[in-house]
């Protein structure tokens, strides 16, 4: 729903400044990376009737857009964290949260020098796509074949009250791991030239960017091979043991109760 707010918007905008200038849209939205925001956004509205009312609401959006997707991440990770050592971060959220935005901010200052358009650039090229994808097809492969659909479905009735239809079955089996493992694929096989301005980034920037991406998903294989190093036994009943969905079971922290695997 943000993303088609947000396209009203923009291809609004983007509209007018075509009118303005008398060309296409799409000479219009030929600036790539900040230019387009800060410069031909500033000058449409700019021109605008009411500019000042104009600018308030749209860098008002941005940041909410900001904002909305920093606290999804955020909060990703945060329950994650939390819900897998409750004992030791269960009494101390708030400590581990402030940690955890300190070391995001340090981070995040390397996009506020001067070249940090060209580190913004790399991110966006290289840390969000891919990467997230391919942590969402390994989701999808293990809900769906290994957690099991049927499971799955169980869980999402308890929820809402009834059990999804044959189609969202096969979109979670096949259409959807299918989908993004063809996309994956596509994006590793065609590597792009990386541009911002004039400026082409040097090869050793694209392997820089591919660690950054795959530094996003790494932990997924590091904890398969440490889950069957650590399991006893053989490899084949170490690989059905690693596959097999854990029971569920309580752990007391307090006056709350968790459940856990």
């Amino acid at each position: 729903m943000t993303s088609f707010m947000s396209g009203f918007v923009i291809f609004t905008v983007l509209g007018y400044m075509a009118e303005m200038r008398h060309e296409e849209v799409s000479e219009v939205a030929k600036d790539a990376g900040p230019s387009l925001l800060f410069i031909t956004y500033a000058e449409a509205i700019a021109n605008m009737p009411a500019s000042t009312f104009f600018a308030i609401i749209f860098f008002l959006m941005l940041i909410m857009l900001g904002l909305d997707s920093t606290f999804a991440g955020l909060e990703g990770v945060i329950t994650a964290v939390l819900d897998e050592f409750p004992h030791i971060w269960g009494k101390r959220r708030e400590l581990f949260v402030l940690c955890f935005i300190v070391v995001c901010f340090m981070g995040a200052l390397s996009t506020l020098t001067f070249g940090g358009a060209y580190v913004v650039k790399l991110f966006e090229e290289y840390a969000t796509g891919p990467a997230l994808l391919a942590v969402v097809f390994v989701e999808s492969i293990a809900v769906a074949w290994f957690y099991g659909v049927a499971q799955f479905c169980s869980d999402v009735k308890e929820m809402i009250g009834f059990s999804p239809g044959w189609y969202w079955r096969v979109c979670w089996v096949a259409i959807s791991p299918l989908f993004l493992l063809f996309i994956i694929i596509s994006f590793m096989s065609s590597p792009m030239e990386l541009r911002l301005f004039d400026y082409t980034y040097p090869y050793w920037t694209m392997v820089m960017g591919y660690c950054i991406g795959i530094s996003s998903f790494i932990c997924i294989p590091a904890y398969m091979v440490y889950r069957l190093a650590a399991t006893p036994g053989t490899l084949k009943e170490r690989i059905l043991k690693s596959i097999t969905p854990e029971t569920a079971t309580e752990i007391p922290l307090g006056d709350i109760r968790m459940n856990a695997v």
